[in-house]
C-alpha cells in the first residue's frame, strides 16, 4: 500500500481541503527529528507499538498500575494483552487514532476498535508481517518517507547504518547538564581520546572532536532539550576554569553554582562550534524533568509557563549566522516563538512538540505561524517517533490540520489557488527541511562505515574526488573535466593524470554511457568498445589479402635452391665464434659495437645505435658519415675528459 492508497481512506471533506490534502500526501518526506534506533528502526511485535510512552502514560493515568506496565517478568504478548485491556478510556484521544491507523495501514486491521476479543489475531498477524527482513524499508516506502533524522548520543560511533536514510544528529544534553557525572566524563574521554585535565583547552578540544566526528559522518544538526530555568549566557575564562576544576574534583557533589557555570560554558562553546562547522542548533525549550517521579518511563516530565525566550536573546544576538530551529513544549509559548521568528533572522519555528502535538493545538499554532512568519523560516512538523510505524499517522494528522488551515485561510479567505496553497504546504513540509539542514562541508553521507579520513588517505582518493563522471572520462581518455551543463572551452580544460595501476584498481566502467558523453558536451568523439572480439567475414578477409604474393623463394625444394645470401660488405664468409659475438661499449660514446675483423684490429667494429638500424664499421663510409653519432664523437675528441676523474678537488684543465 502506498501513500496515495492510504490517503483514500482518510476522512477529509471534499473541496479545497481535500485537494490540498491529496497533494500533500504525495510529498516524499524527510522527518527532521525522531528517536529512531537505526540498528532496529521498525517494530518487531505489537508490544513495540503499544509500548510507546504515549500509551503507557495514558493507560497509567487512566488507572493501570505502573507495576503491571513495567513488569520485567512478562513477555511482549502478555504486555499487549494488559495494555489492550486498559485502552477503552483512551479511545477519545488523538494517540488512540494513531494506533488504529497503524493497525489498518500496515497490518490489514479492518475494525475501528482494538479490544480483548480481537487483539490476539492482530498480534499474530502483525508479528508475521514484521518478521520480513525488509520490513523497515517497507514501512518507509508505504509512509512515503525518504529519510529520518536521529537523536544520537555524543559518543555514538555512527557505524553500521545508512547515514543517507538515517541522518545523524548530535544530542548534547549530557554534555551540558551532566558533565559532573563521572560516567559521562568517562564516556567523553573514551570516545575522544582526550582527558579533561582542568584546562579549558582540553574541554574545547574534546567538544570539537565530537563535532568533527559527527560532521564527517553526515550529521545535519546539534540538538538539546533545555529546562525552563536555564539561561544561556557567556561565561568568562576565570569563572569557567574554577567551575571545571570544582566539577572534576567533586563530581556531582560540586556546588550547584559551579555546575551551572560549567553548563553555561559548555553550551556557549557548542554554539561557537555550530557557528564554526555550519550546523543548526536545534533547541527544544521548556521541559521540567521528573515532575512526576512515580510515572511510567518517559511519562514523568512536564512543562510550566515560567520559560520565556527572552532568556535566549543574548544567544540569538551573539550568533547571527547560526540557525536556531526552536520547539516549545507548550502552545502558550507559541506566540512568543512566532514573535521571535518574526524579528530574528536566525530563529525558526520547528514542529509541534510533545504536549502541543494534538490537532487543536496544531491548528491554532500552525495558523499563527503561517500568517506571521516568513514561509522560508518554518519547519512544519517532525514525528518525534521511536519506531518507524508512527511516522505515517503522526504526519498524516498534521497534513489534515495543515490542509484545513491552507484551505480556510488562504484559498477561501485570501482567494489563493489550490496550487499556490499546496506550494506553501510543500515548503513547510519538505523544502525548508533541506534548506535549513543542508549537508555540511566535509561530510561523507554514505553507507560506508569507514571514516572519511581513511578515504582521504586511500591511493585512489584523488580519482574518487572526480566523481563518477570524472573517473569514467579520465579512463576513456577524455581530458576535459567539466561541471554538469557547462560548455567546454580551451581555457577550462584540465589535464587529469592518473597512474595506470590506480586505474586498474578502480571498479569503473571504462566506456561511458551515451548520457555521460552527452553531458561532457564534446562533439565528434566516437568511443568504441574494443574489449569484445569482432568476427570478420570471408569477404573482409579476402579484401585484406594482397593480389601479388610475396616471393620468399623455394623453402621446401632442395633441387631448386634460393638465391644465395649476400654478405653485408661482400665478405666471402662469416664464421661466428664466442669472441665475435661479444658486444663492446665504445669508451667515448657508450655505443655498443660488434667486432667483425681480426682480433688485433680494434677499429673494425659494427656500430649499433638506438637512432639508426644501420650497421657500419669504423671505416669511412656513407653510413658513418651520415650518422649524427659520428659527429658527436668528433666533437668529444676535442675536449680533455680529465674533469670526469674521481678527484673532485682538482679543477678541470683547459684544452
Amino acid at each position: 500500500m502506498n501513500a496515495a492508497t492510504m490517503s483514500d481512506s482518510s476522512s477529509v471533506a471534499n473541496g479545497p481541503k481535500s485537494e490540498i490534502y491529496e497533494a500533500l500526501t504525495s510529498i516524499r518526506l524527510i522527518d527532521p527529528h525522531s528517536h529512531i534506533n537505526p540498528h532496529s528502526p521498525a517494530s518487531t511485535t505489537l508490544a513495540d507499538v503499544l509500548g510507546y510512552h504515549y500509551y503507557t502514560e495514558l493507560a497509567h493515568s487512566a488507572g493501570m498500575p505502573k507495576s503491571q506496565i513495567e513488569d520485567k517478568a512478562i513477555g511482549p504478548k502478555e504486555l499487549v494483552e494488559r495494555l489492550v485491556g486498559g485502552l477503552q478510556p483512551l479511545e477519545n484521544t488523538a494517540q488512540y487514532s494513531w494506533l488504529i491507523e497503524i493497525c489498518r495501514t500496515f497490518f490489514g486491521f479492518e475494525e475501528d476498535r482494538l479490544h480483548l476479543n480481537n487483539w490476539e489475531a492482530l498480534y499474530d498477524r502483525s508479528e508475521s508481517i514484521m518478521a520480513s527482513a525488509q520490513w523497515s524499508e517497507t514501512v518507509l516506502d508505504q509512509s512515503n518517507v525518504q529519510a529520518v533524522f536521529l537523536t544520537n548520543d555524543f559518543d555514538d560511533a555512527l557505524e553500521g547504518f545508512d547515514t543517507e536514510t538515517y541522518i545523524p544528529c548530535l544530542r548534547t544534553d549530557d554534555l551540558v547538564f551532566h558533565l559532573a557525572k563521572p560516567e559521562v566524563r568517562g564516556r567523553l574521554a573514551a570516545c575522544t581520546g582526550i582527558e579533561l585535565d582542568g584546562s579549558l583547552e582540553s574541554l574545547r578540544s574534546s567538544l570539537k572532536q565530537r563535532f568533527e566526528h559527527f560532521v564527517s559522518r553526515g550529521a545535519r544538526a546539534c540538538a538539546i532539550s533545555i529546562p525552563p530555568t536555564f539561561t544561556p549566557t557567556p561565561m568568562g575564562d576565570g569563572r569557567a576554569s574554577t567551575a571545571l576544576n570544582a566539577v572534576l574534583q567533586q563530581g556531582i557533589s560540586a556546588d550547584a553554582s559551579h555546575r551551572d557555570a560549567l553548563a553555561r560554558r559548555v553550551f556557549w562553546t557548542l554554539a561557537e562550534l555550530c557557528d564554526e562547522f555550519g550546523l543548526p542548533f536545534d533547541l527544544m525549550i521548556g521541559v521540567n524533568r521528573q515532575v512526576y517521579p512515580e510515572g511510567v518511563f518517559q511519562g514523568q516530565d512536564l512543562y510550566d509557563s515560567r520559560v520565556s525566550l527572552i532568556q535566549y536573546r543574548e544567544l540569538f544576538n551573539s550568533f547571527p549566522n547560526v540557525k536556531f530551529p526552536v520547539s516549545v513544549l507548550a502552545s502558550v509559548t507559541n506566540q512568543e516563538l512566532v514573535s521571535y521568528a518574526w524579528i530574528f533572522p536566525n530563529v525558526i519555528t520547528n514542529g509541534h512538540w510533545w504536549y502541543s502535538n494534538t490537532p487543536s493545538f496544531i491548528a491554532r499554532d500552525a495558523a499563527a505561524r503561517l500568517e506571521a512568519v516568513p514561509q522560508t523560516k518554518q519547519i512544519g512538523y517532525y514525528s518525534d517517533a521511536y519506531k518507524l510505524e508512527f511516522i505515517w499517522p503522526k504526519f498524516d494528522m498534521y497534513r489534515k490540520v495543515l490542509s484545513g488551515v491552507l484551505a480556510d485561510q488562504f484559498v477561501v479567505d485570501r482567494g489563493w489557488s489550490v496550487e499556490r496553497a499546496v506550494e506553501l504546504g510543500r515548503k513547510v513540509l519538505r523544502d525548508n527541511v533541506e534548506e535549513i539542514f543542508p549537508l555540511p562541508k566535509g561530510a561523507t553521507n554514505s553507507t560506508s562505515e569507514k571514516d572519511s579520513s581513511d578515504k582521504a588517505d586511500a591511493p585512489n582518493a584523488g580519482v574518487e574526488s572526480l566523481g563518477a563522471l570524472g573517473v569514467a572520462t579520465a579512463v576513456a581518455g577524455v581530458t576535459e573535466v567539466l561541471d554538469y551543463g557547462s560548455t567546454p572551452s580551451v581555457e577550462e580544460t584540465q589535464q587529469v593524470e592518473i597512474e595506470s595501476d590506480e586505474l586498474e584498481s578502480l571498479d569503473v566502467d571504462a566506456l561511458p554511457a551515451d548520457e555521460e558523453v552527452q553531458e561532457l558536451g564534446v562533439d565528434d568523439v566516437e568511443l568504441l568498445d574494443d574489449s569484445v572480439s569482432s568476427e570478420t567475414s570471408d569477404e573482409q578477409l579476402e579484401s585484406l589479402v594482397d593480389d601479388e604474393p610475396l616471393d620468399v623463394g623455394n623453402l621446401l625444394d632442395d633441387e631448386t635452391p634460393s638465391e644465395p645470401i649476400t654478405q653485408l660488405r661482400g665478405e666471402s664468409s662469416f664464421s661466428p665464434d664466442d669472441d665475435s659475438l661479444q658486444l663492446e661499449a665504445d669508451p667515448n660514446t657508450g655505443e655498443f659495437t660488434l667486432p667483425v675483423g681480426d682480433d688485433d684490429d680494434d677499429d673494425d667494429h659494427v656500430i649499433i645505435t638506438e637512432s639508426d638500424d644501420s650497421y657500419s664499421s669504423s671505416d669511412e663510409s656513407p653510413v658513418e658519415r651520415t650518422d649524427p653519432t659520428a659527429e658527436t664523437v668528433e666533437e668529444l675528441e676535442e675536449f680533455d675528459l680529465d674533469f670526469l676523474s674521481d678527484d673532485g678537488d682538482e679543477p678541470a684543465k683547459e684544452s
